[in-house]
């Protein structure tokens, strides 16, 4: 996993977003930070043990330091299994290093047929994937055509390459797949996107329950949707909205 500064202007707050399958930063840049600093964490090529440790030492850091006054956690996509690893792994305390914690658009069982993405929409994605599948695959995330030309254009810049993809792609499978404990729900916000074409809707509300999330309508990358990082925060997260 890879680990980057979106955004560190010396503000108060910090968000801590984990992106989804195949990210890099330069499409999610572009969103002007609104009064929070932005880490981002994305490439989830490897997911072992010690690279788990690496990115808990480094929030540790911040934590000790006091680097900020309130750190948020926001995850999205594929991510929200990824945070929910790490956090479950009890390094420290969730609550004692987070004042919010917000699943989007993803679940923590990301691929399952009534949990999160049906297993055999996976199975064809990483059999058949080729870099015009990739593309598809972005402009199906959006519901404005002229948001998923602004996404892919940002993407091509980042530069990350098909085999890398790939990779990142058939290490989530194999994540998803392997027997493991159930991972507890860290979340203290539960947002499913109603329009979404690749985690159903229905199989989020399902993860979560329905009386636990709020469903918006909004599409897989919903993140143009806002004026800034802060923005996301206040309309998603309850505890600041409060």
């Amino acid at each position: 996993m890879n680990i980057c500064e979106l955004h560190r202007q010396g503000n108060q707050d910090c968000l801590l977003f984990f992106a989804g399958w195949g990210m890099c930063p330069e499409p999610f840049a572009v969103l002007p930070p609104g009064g929070v600093d932005v880490l981002l964490i994305y490439d989830y090529r490897c997911l072992d043990v010690e690279e788990m440790q690496k990115i808990a030492s480094f929030l540790q850091g911040l934590h000790k330091k006091r680097t900020y006054r309130r750190l948020h956690l926001l995850a999205w996509s594929m991510g929200v299994r990824a945070a929910s690893r790490l956090f479950a792994e009890e390094v420290f305390s969730l609550s004692d290093l987070v004042a919010s914690a917000i699943a989007i658009g993803g679940t923590c069982q990301p691929i399952h047929d009534r949990l999160g993405i049906p297993e055999q929409n996976f199975a064809d994605m990483a059999e058949e994937l080729s870099p015009a599948r990739v593309e598809q695959f972005h402009r199906s995330m959006f519901a404005d055509e002229q948001e998923a030309t602004r996404f892919t254009g940002l993407f091509r810049e980042g530069g990350r390459s098909f085999e890398e993809l790939h990779q990142e792609l058939l290490t989530l499978g194999a994540a998803a797949y392997t027997k493991s404990p159930d991972l507890a729900d860290i979340y203290t916000d539960r947002i499913v996107t109603g329009r979404d074409r690749i985690f159903p809707a229905r199989n989020q509300i399902r993860a979560w329950g329905r009386k636990n999330c709020r469903t918006l309508s909004l599409p897989h990358f919903p993140f143009y949707h806002w004026q800034s990082w802060s923005a996301i925060i206040q309309e998603l997260s309850s505890a600041c909205s409060s």
